[in-house]
Order: C-alpha cells, then structure tokens, then sequence
C-alpha cells in the first residue's frame, strides 16, 4: 500500500464492505450446502474468508480499525474452539504486524518533526520497520551516543483516521459482537473515541513511560524502556529485545508461559501501586519475554529450569488510566467479602459505588453466585488459565437463558471502572491465551488494596507505611505517630515525577 488511507470516505467505504461481505459470505454458503457440501465444512469455509477479510482491511487501515482489532484479539480465548482457529490466526497477527508505510512518508515525518538534519541524530537508522501498528510504525536505530534505539513514528492523519473508523465501526458493533461472546462492542469503540487525543500524544505517552521506566529500573522481574527523545509523532526510546508474547503463547514452553502469565499479572496489580498509572493496552504485541538479567536466581515456588530468570518487557504506554492511589479499593474489598460469602455486604458495597442502580433490587445470594465463578482464580493458591475456562465463563454470561445473563445485564459499570474492567478482563484474555499456571492470589496480596483484612497485613511485600494500610477495615493510627515515606515526607501518594521535557529530549 502507498499510505495510510486518509480519507474519510475511502475509509468509510472499506469498514462498511465488513457487514456486507458477512453477509454475502453467508449467501455463499447456503449455496454450497444446497450443492451437498457438509455443513460443518462450509462453515469453516465461511469462518476462514470472514476472518482473513477481517484481517485484511482492519490491518491496512491501521488507525482505530486496526485499534479494535487488536482489543478483539486478546478475547479470541473466549469463542467456540470449532470456530476459534481461523479467527485467531488472523487475529493475532494484528498483535505484531499491519501493512507499514513507505520510507519517503517516514523520512518526511522525521524531517518535519526532528529537522532537515533529522539522520545526524542516529549512528544508522533502517528504513524497513520493526513493527507496525495502529497509529504508528517502529523503526530500528542507533542514536548518535551508541544507544540501540526504537524509532516510534506516527502516520500521518491519523488523528482522522482513528475517529472516522470508530464512528463507522460503532454502526455496526451489533455483528461484531459474535466475535466475542457475553461483550458489548460498542461501548468498548466509545471508550476508544473517548482517548483518541490521549493515543495521539507522545508527549504524553513519553511521560507515562518514563515514570514507568523509573519506577521499575531495579526491578528483578519487570523492564520498561527509558524515554530517549520525543517530539510530536516521533518518540524514541531504549531498544528492547525479547521474545514477542505472541510468540510464547504460540510456541513458548511451559515453564515460559507460567512465568510471562505470572509476570503480567504482577505489572497489572502492581503498576498502579507504584506509579499511580495503569497499561491499558495490555495485548500481547506490547509485551516481551526477555532472557535473565546475569547472575539473577529463581524465586520461591517457580518451577522448571527456564522459568524463574525471565523477565517481562512491557512497550506502549499510549493508553493509560491515572490512578493516583493505585486501584480502587473498593475491587479489593468487594473480592475479599465475595470470597468470604458475605452476600449482604457485597450487596451494599455494589450499590453504594453504583454497580446497582437505585431503581433496581437483586437477591444478594444471586449476586453472589453470579461473582463467584469469575474469581474462581483468586480462591486457590494457584490457577491455570485456559481457553475452555475462558469459554465456559463467556456461555455462560452471553446466554440468553442463563440467570447469569439476566443477572448480568441489570448490573451497571460506573464509568470511573470502564477502563479497569477492560484492563483486566483483557489481561485475563491473554493469560488464557498462554495457558499459564499463575498464583494470582500473591498478587492480589501484595499489591491490591482492600484483598486483604487488616490482621493478615503485616509482612507483606509492597506493605511499608500508612499508604498501604489505610484502605483496611481499621486504619487509625495513634496521634503520636508520625508517618513519613523514604524520604521523610509525608506520606501521601502520589506517582513520581516524570522527568521534564528538557531531560527527555536530552536523550
């Protein structure tokens, strides 16, 4: 392709063919049947064109097309298994790859954006792309003082792009909506609308990354990029090598898979306690499995010789939720007092922070058990993600017969939660993806306020002043006591200070 299709009307054109060879797609196959072709036959015939015409356009238009589709991708755990394989080989590969746009495009962005002498900045920069995605495309480089460095170059128009897919796209959800069972597409597309200047910014993705990068510098188990230079549409940072999770789940061993799974659990719940931001878009092109850090040794409890040195390389910050003191407590609670059975109390909590509406009553009993079958894998010690979990949680919220499905839709999600209900039903997608082993329990412990009641705190990893207790049932402190943090400051929360503009382009 030449470029990044911009006009709206071309754009319009191709999303709106979806619908339209959906149907035709059918046609096609009640003809085939009507010929003697076996049904289940036909059907994959069916399945396999709908998903490489998915593949095609929502790929080469990049922008929000290609947005949705990599959303969708981490769900693909959640369909049929009959139907699954050709939706998720074309799925997945908008996790890695799109359609890149020409070298003189890419040089005329760095020329505007860094200058006519843009190439004096790099040692050698390749003109072939590393990776292309939605709004952008990678490059590899090596910047003027000998850094490896990846060369985030943003399409022109994109900005257009993305609201002219999502407008078109919201049109026809309703028949996207096989495509992910027991979820609602369009809310997720308005979300999406909703952060469009955010993914635009780098300025701002800069900034998210670089607290991140910070925060996490001397962390044995989690690698983020430092922020080297950024600009409007070009952000470079620190080149970071690794296997692509997409890769794991393909053909990763078990012992790999149990530990990116453990390891992305950990970056969900921690991240926000440390930074005060959440990654949110955790699908698996944004993720690396990254060899030992030398001389690193196995933590407790990790099992098989290739599982405990790796690490989790984590790119794209584009998206994130601000979260100044970490996740809500009322997710910790409300896990804590489910496990426990204490339907009355879930109740009250669920409709006191708006998940039930006052016009509408429940039988707490039947609250209950429609929570409990989703933190099934917070009950054990240890749990192994799966497709068929995945699916048999989807049937049995997408059916229409299922109280679960009844229950389901009387609910309600405030939408200070939109985007940490799709974080995490997202990541959960993918854990199930790898198939992994993961004590999620640990995680939650450490790192989740509220999971915990106040007598089993102390001790636990990550649990060090006021901060991190006062979310428990009894979180007075004596007058006498003065709470400070590492510095000596008072202990208020709040995420580090990203490293101004002047320090980051200093590179």
């Amino acid at each position: 392709m030449s470029d990044l299709p911009r006009k709206a009307v071309t754009r319009t054109a191709k999303l709106a063919a979806l619908p339209l060879g959906f149907a035709g797609r059918a046609t096609w196959g009640l003809g085939k049947r009507i010929g003697g072709k076996s049904a289940e036959l036909v059907a994959r015939e069916v399945q396999q064109r709908t998903a490489d015409q998915l593949f095609k356009v929502l790929g080469e238009l990049k922008g929000g097309a290609m947005k949705l589709g990599q959303a969708l991708s981490v769900f693909e755990s959640a369909l049929p298994e009959e139907v699954a394989g050709p939706y998720r080989a074309a799925l997945t590969k908008l996790q890695e790859a799109a359609p890149p746009m020409p070298s003189g495009t890419v040089h005329a962005v760095l020329a505007e954006r860094l200058g006519e002498d843009w190439r004096e900045l790099f040692l050698t920069f390749e003109d072939k792309p590393a990776a292309a995605a939605s709004i952008g495309q990678v490059h590899r480089a090596v910047w003027h003082d000998g850094r490896d460095v990846a060369v985030k170059v943003q399409y022109p128009g994109a900005g257009e792009a993305l609201l002219s897919d999502l407008t078109q796209l919201s049109r026809f959800a309703r028949l996207l909506g096989p495509l992910v069972p027991g979820m609602d597409i369009k809310p997720l597309i308005t979300e999406m609308r909703d952060r469009v200047s955010e993914e635009l910014d780098y300025e701002q993705e800069a900034r998210s990354q670089q607290a991140h990068a910070e925060e996490f510098a001397d962390d044995p188990d989690v690698v983020v990029p430092e922020v080297v230079h950024q600009s409007a549409q070009v952000l470079v940072t620190e080149w970071m090598d690794g296997v692509p999770l997409a890769e794991v789940i393909a053909d990763g061993t078990a012992g790999q898979r149990d530990r990116a799974g453990q390891l992305l659990a950990r970056f969900l719940f921690s991240g926000p306690a440390r930074t005060g931001l959440l990654h949110a878009d955790p699908h698996p092109g944004n993720f690396r499995l990254l060899p030992p850090d030398p001389g690193a040794t196995g933590e407790e409890g990790d099992e098989g010789a290739d599982a405990a040195p790796w690490r989790l390389g984590v790119l794209d910050f584009g998206t994130v939720d601000r979260l100044p003191g970490g996740l809500p407590q009322t997710i910790g609670d409300a896990l804590r007092l489910t496990l426990g059975g204490d339907a009355d109390a879930v109740y009250e909590m669920l409709r006191a922070e708006g998940f039930v509406k006052d016009s509408i009553d429940l039988e707490p009993d039947a609250v209950l058990d429609y929570l409990l079958p989703i933190i099934e894998p917070a009950e054990v010690e240890e749990f192994t993600f799966s497709r068929s979990w995945m699916r048999h949680q989807a049937a049995r919220i997408a059916d229409p017969r299922s109280p679960a499905h009844q229950l389901g839709k009387q609910l309600n999600l405030p939408p200070s939660y939109l985007l940490i209900h799709r974080v995490t039903l997202s990541t959960i997608g993918v854990l199930c993806q790898l198939g992994a082993t993961v004590r999620l329990r640990d995680e939650l412990e450490s790192w989740l306020p509220g999971f915990l009641p106040v007598e089993d705190v102390e001790g636990v990893e990550g649990v060090e002043d006021l901060e991190d207790v006062e979310y428990l049932e009894d979180p007075e402190v004596p007058e006498d006591v003065e709470v400070l943090d590492s510095e000596g400051q008072d202990a208020e929360h709040v995420p580090p200070a990203p490293r101004s503009a002047e320090t980051v382009d200093a590179g």
